[in-house]
């Protein structure tokens, strides 16, 4: 199902067919260094991934993490959306591409229709971002956005230090 589309992408919910992409992409040297490994080596463990957890909060929330697809072909090559993290008190923005689609304006476009979608459909006030403070393109893109520096939190067992950045949507 389409939820928005832009110059150049489709952005549409994640369907258990789009389990090897997503394999794919949780297998990405920057998703495993920057997002951390999500032991998804099969496409069996893909699919119950993008059941229990893109199209659970779809269902629950009515919002979740989409699939960017070019416009040209349909080819998958990243995500952006909204989670609700449990131990963060605002709803979470992310996103991630496959390499090849890094540093090309996938990530600003799709993250302006993803915001326009928080603002105008989900009616959300703020949004925040949590990053590695390694993750240098992540907060360049963040901050182009409009998203501001708040504070560092640990919000996973990990004890992992995250940088917490937040967008007011009014």
């Amino acid at each position: 199902m389409i939820v928005a589309k832009t110059n150049r992408l489709i952005i549409s919910k994640f369907t258990i067919e789009d389990a090897p992409f997503f394999m794919n992409l949780v297998n990405t040297p920057n998703w495993i260094k920057y997002i951390g490994d999500r032991n998804i080596k099969t496409i069996k463990q893909a699919e119950e991934s993008i059941k229990n957890g893109h199209l659970k909060s779809y269902k629950t929330h009515g919002f979740g993490f989409y699939i960017l697809r070019l416009k040209e072909n349909l080819k998958p090559i990243g995500t952006c959306g909204l989670i609700k993290r449990e131990t963060l008190e605002d709803i979470d923005f992310g996103f991630a591409m496959l390499p090849q689609y890094e540093k090309l304006g996938f990530g600003f476009e799709s993250s302006q229709a993803i915001l326009d979608l928080a603002r105008n459909k989900f009616k959300l006030n703020r949004i925040t971002a949590i990053t590695l403070e390694t993750n240098k393109n992540s907060i360049k893109l963040l901050q182009k956005l409009g998203f501001l520096y708040e504070k560092q939190v640990k919000p996973f067992d990990d004890d992992k230090e995250l940088l917490l950045f937040a967008k007011n949507l009014l």
